[in-house]
């Protein structure tokens, strides 16, 4: 079963629900190597997400994704709102006008974002960054489409490749943003994009289960 407007805006509150959660643990991680503020700012973007879809579903996926984008380049600092907001706004436009969204069509909308996000933020895999995260998430995305999963296998893959792609930055030396200021003292800490990246994605993943 592929995925329409109204489960990706699911999804989305969701995401939403899942920052919440976690929004002290976000806090704290960025507290150890940032300035503190991921788990704030992610929070708020994403209740602001929530509040605008709560006025009104679009009628394509895409549609519900560039609300996200936009939402959270214009309500989130930081470096939070414009990697993120990129990464939804590129998924966006890959996708176009596409009323459903299957296995292969997500995979597409993961590549997409992931290449916003390194075009943004200029980082790559061993960084210490959000794309630790969602670079394997997006190669096991694009694995488990190629064997004929459908929407929920293939963000399942790609959470389970998040969540090992964030624990990976934790021997990492940063190399990007502002922990890379701390050089060998940001050893030892899980970075915050990657975490909150590996958290979105497993929330999607169990709506579109």
């Amino acid at each position: 079963m592929g995925c329409d407007a109204g489960r990706v805006a699911e999804a989305l509150r969701a995401g939403a629900a899942t920052v919440a959660e976690h929004k002290a643990e976000l806090i704290d991680l960025d507290r150890a190597i940032g300035d503190a503020d991921h788990g704030e700012n992610l929070d708020r973007g994403f209740a602001a997400i929530v509040s605008t879809l709560d006025s009104g579903v679009p009628e394509t996926p895409g549609a519900v994704l560039k609300i996200a984008a936009t939402t959270l380049i214009s309500k989130v600092g930081g470096a939070a709102g414009p990697l993120y907001g990129t990464a939804f706004l590129r998924a966006a436009t890959k996708l176009g006008d596409v009323s459903e969204l299957d296995g292969a069509a997500i995979a597409t909308g993961l590549r997409a974002a992931l290449e916003g996000v390194v075009t943004r933020g200029k980082a790559e895999v061993g960084d210490a960054t959000m794309v630790d995260a969602l670079s394997p998430a997006v190669e096991a995305a694009e694995r488990a489409q190629a064997d004929g999963g459908d929407p929920a296998a293939v963000l399942s893959a790609a959470a389970d490749a998040a969540k090992e792609g964030a624990d990976s930055t934790v021997p990492l030396v940063a190399r990007k943003g502002r922990a890379s200021y701390l050089g060998e003292r940001s050893v030892g800490h899980a970075d915050p994009g990657a975490t909150s990246t590996a958290l979105l994605l497993r929330a999607l993943a169990e709506v579109a289960r």
